[in-house]
């Protein structure tokens, strides 16, 4: 399966769109971009469209109005994640974004990850 690349005009409107705070980090996720706070993703952009992490009633709630679950590769729901229906660059979701921004600042943080030692 091929992963969609994002266009450069979604990864610039995707980056307004993210909080501007010091605990919010945006780095690339599945060769696109996404935002992180505490080391979790709580949104990020696939190809050209928005999901969020959300708790699983609110996702039914964005799917009701249209969005689907976010599967990175066909049959593999990332589970905890919606992709947001509608255009977000012509009619940013801003309060979706702050929901899921809430709800994973709310998670443990993250540790980061070790790198292994190399092997002889």
């Amino acid at each position: 399966m091929k992963m969609p690349k994002p266009t450069e005009e979604a990864k610039a409107a995707f980056a307004k769109l993210v909080p501007d705070e010091p605990a919010v980090t945006l780095k690339p996720m599945f060769g696109q971009l996404s935002a992180f706070v505490n080391g979790n993703m709580f949104c990020g952009i696939f190809g050209d469209e928005l999901m969020v992490r959300l708790p699983e009633a609110e996702i039914e709630t964005v799917k009701k109005q249209g969005g689907r679950d976010f599967e990175p590769m066909a049959g593999h729901k990332m589970g905890g994640y919606v992709i947001v229906p509608g255009n977000w660059r012509a009619k940013p979701p801003t309060a979706l974004i702050k929901r899921a921004l809430e709800v994973t600042r709310k998670m443990p943080t993250k540790a980061p990850k070790k790198k292994s030692a190399a092997t002889p």
